[in-house]
């Protein structure tokens, strides 16, 4: 599993209202590029995001789905980024020293990701997600709706 933190100038509250809006969600995760469609439940558990992975002209059509929506501490999704497979991505958000600690958990669950060692994986997704934070600072702290 790969696991980043970061802190940011802003409440927990003001991470989530980034998290809320689906139609974000190609502005802080790396590596989605485009949004297809939000489901009209988004974030509650069992919605969904259609969105697109890659870069023109090699983009894939896929989702991300809510397994658990706790604001102002934690969200659970599982996304989807096939031929790859598809990975439990988990942020943990509390206050700290006046503004937010933000802790994102992501490990392969599905796919041909799940038969590489940690090894090879987790320095990846490390990388990944540490721009993904930064990313998510920008608008949270930037207060983006």
């Amino acid at each position: 599993m790969a696991e980043n933190v970061r802190t940011m100038k802003c409440r927990p509250e003001d991470v989530f209202r980034v998290l809320a809006n689906g139609w974000l969600y190609p502005a802080w995760v790396v590596g989605a590029s485009r949004m297809r469609d939000v489901d009209a439940s988004w974030p509650q558990s069992g919605a969904e995001l259609h969105h697109s992975v890659g870069v023109w002209p090699a983009l894939l059509d896929d989702t991300t789905v809510v397994e658990e929506w706790s604001p102002p501490n934690r969200m659970v999704i599982r996304a989807r980024g096939w031929p790859i497979g598809e990975a439990r991505v988990t942020l943990r958000v509390r206050s700290y020293d006046g503004g937010s600690m933000v802790r994102i958990d992501e490990e392969p669950v599905k796919g041909p990701a799940t038969l590489l060692p940690a090894l090879v994986t987790a320095p990846l997704l490390r990388l990944r997600n540490a721009e993904t934070l930064h990313r998510l600072a920008y608008l949270a702290e930037g207060h983006a709706d």
